[in-house]
């Protein structure tokens, strides 16, 4: 059994859709970060970052203790290497995937992410960053465009790797993007929004997070953190 801190992020959408893409049980614990409550202390004791996702898996491959992994690219190629699904086992193709899926991780998710703070969030408009951010977000999309003109997915079969990046896609009008400049990056996109599985992952967010605002209060707890 998977025990999944989760919420309607697109982090936390990547492992609901692998979790339901292999069909595995879990359970879901909501940490409302505009509540705080990616700051509880049981929640810290696996996610020290203070950030959703975060597992905890009740029966390891090794038979041992439950394990508790954070980080959503960790936690995807965990869960990949444990069923050995989604991630090829040749060693050329394994990391094929894996590169992208650090691509995600180090690029398209951050540069977002800060496109969506810049543009939506920031309690004034900042011309620089958000033309800084919305270029970014414009140029990943190119390279991601450019990676899938002579492929279905981005490693070639579908892996986590295209589990990492669609979420991040998902929002491409509030990171003012026209996903149409990009045809292979939309052709990818439809496919993959119509997966059931991808499908059953976002209807669960809907029962999860019935009104996804941020709101002034929650702002303080989202944004501007520091060690203390």
């Amino acid at each position: 059994m998977i025990e999944l801190s989760y919420w309607t992020t697109p982090n936390g959408h990547k492992v609901t859709i692998f979790l339901e893409e292999a069909g595995l049980p879990y359970n879901i614990t909501p940490i409302n970060i505009s509540k705080g409550e990616q700051f509880a202390p049981e929640f810290l004791a696996i996610a020290p970052n203070n950030r959703i996702p975060a597992i905890v898996d009740t029966t390891p491959a090794d038979g041992g203790a439950p394990i508790s992994v954070f980080e959503s690219g960790a936690i995807l190629q965990y869960l990949a290497e444990k069923e050995q699904k989604f991630l090829p086992l040749d060693l050329r193709g394994r990391y094929d995937a894996l590169q992208w899926l650090y691509w995600q991780m180090g690029g398209l998710g951050p540069m977002a992410g800060q496109n969506h703070h810049f543009v939506q969030y920031a309690p004034e408009r900042i011309p620089y960053a958000m033309e800084r951010y919305i270029k970014e977000t414009n140029r990943l999309y190119g390279v991601l465009n450019k990676r899938l003109a002579d492929r279905e997915f981005i490693a070639g079969t579908y892996s986590i790797a295209d589990m990492a990046s669609y979420p991040w896609i998902v929002p491409h009008e509030r990171q003012q993007q026209d996903i149409n400049e990009f045809p292979h990056l939309k052709r990818w996109f439809e496919s993959i929004k119509a997966r059931p599985a991808v499908e059953r992952a976002y209807e669960i967010a809907k029962k999860v997070n019935e009104a996804p605002t941020v709101t002034k209060e929650s702002q303080a707890l989202l944004f501007g953190q520091v060690a203390r």
